[in-house]
């Protein structure tokens, strides 16, 4: 079976606020580093239906570079390429060279349509230039195009948040991943207390993503997870296998893999990445595919997960508690959250693991 491949780029022209993804802004070593990919692609000979090039900033490489690291994977023919691109490099150019070297799916990440909150975001793009990526990127024959949305954000009310998805929804996309903020540590958001003290709260987070939801569904922009809506047939098929536990190799500086049950991650060092003749990886699971991480990951789905043997009575009788609540729905022997309990998933998943192992 056609496993996934996803590729770190690392580079960033700055990083953002909120971000705690590895990147650096050094570009000098960008040819080296696709030399270092391409190795170790070579070195592991799989053969790939899914590629995802993610960062940092992929958009960054040249459309040479993108096509000498796809030529060296083992790719099927109906193969879904993405490649996450932000607005501020997503000139018409740009675009053309990455759609000829083989991408087929482009990530935009938008973010927002409201030129404030781009600034407060430390974005370097403008809401004239994310409307105008679309465009480009349909000029260069993109038909397969995602949007990232933030949610939750210093100041942001549901009139903003509807704006947003009004605004996008206008635009030529087939996918829209719309995330709720997170303060991570370390960034330089999180040092920003007047920002952070005026992150929606609680309650109105809830009525900021159950608003989102509804609205989206409105404009055709079907739930397939947590937080990814799409027209029906558009939905990332690299993202499904994470929450399907199916195998995928990651490469490149901080990629995670998941192979055979196995969970590993290669070290956020770009120059012993480069200069290492194989990546090194380090496990940090060796029961990915558990019932219980099945459970954790499958449950983000809309389509939910099949009830497992193991504690399956147990697990019901939790579940129809939830049911009773509003949480989830109980059908075919599936499980499945409403966006209410998509807002309470990791309780609802606590329980029902606990249920499974009683």
């Amino acid at each position: 079976m056609s496993k996934g491949l996803y590729i770190h780029v690392p580079f960033c022209r700055r990083k953002c606020l909120y971000c705690d993804f590895y990147s650096v802004t050094d570009f000098s070593l960008s040819d080296s580093y696709v030399n270092a990919v391409i190795r170790n692609i070579k070195a592991r000979g799989e053969r790939y239906d899914t590629v995802y090039f993610g960062g940092g900033t992929p958009s960054l490489l040249s459309g040479r570079q993108v096509y000498a690291i796809l030529s060296a994977a083992d790719i099927e023919s109906c193969a879904e390429i993405s490649a996450e691109c932000n607005p501020d490099s997503a000139d018409i150019n740009k675009l053309s060279e990455l759609h000829s070297a083989g991408i087929n799916r482009i990530s935009l990440g938008i973010q927002s349509l409201d030129d404030r909150e781009l600034k407060m975001l430390g974005r370097l793009h403008d809401s004239a230039q994310a409307v105008l990526a679309v465009k480009n990127a349909r000029a260069s024959g993109f038909d397969n195009i995602s949007a990232d949305l933030m949610l939750g954000l210093p100041f942001q009310n549901i009139e903003t948040v509807k704006s947003n998805i009004s605004r996008l929804s206008e635009l030529e996309i087939n996918h829209i991943s719309a995330y709720m903020l997170k303060v991570e540590e370390n960034t330089p958001l999180a040092e920003k207390t007047e920002l952070v003290s005026n992150i929606a709260d609680d309650e109105l987070s809830a009525d900021i993503y159950l608003s989102a939801v509804e609205l989206l569904e409105e404009k055709d922009f079907y739930q397939y997870e947590i937080s990814n809506f799409s027209h029906r047939g558009y939905e990332c098929r690299h993202n499904l296998k994470y929450w399907k536990c199916e195998d995928y190799f990651g490469t490149g500086p901080s990629a995670h893999s998941c192979i055979d049950g196995k969970r590993f991650a290669v070290p956020k060092d770009i120059c012993g990445y480069i200069y290492s003749e194989r990546q090194q990886e380090i496990i940090t699971d060796e029961n990915a595919c558990s019932d219980e991480e099945r459970l954790m990951l499958s449950l983000r789905l809309a389509e939910g997960c099949p009830i497992p043997e193991n504690g399956g009575e147990r697990i019901i009788k939790a579940a129809k508690e939830l049911q009773r609540h509003g949480l989830l729905n109980i059908s075919d022997n599936r499980i499945m959250l409403t966006p209410k309990g998509f807002l309470v998933s990791n309780s609802i998943i606590c329980l029902l693991s606990e249920a499974m192992e009683e």
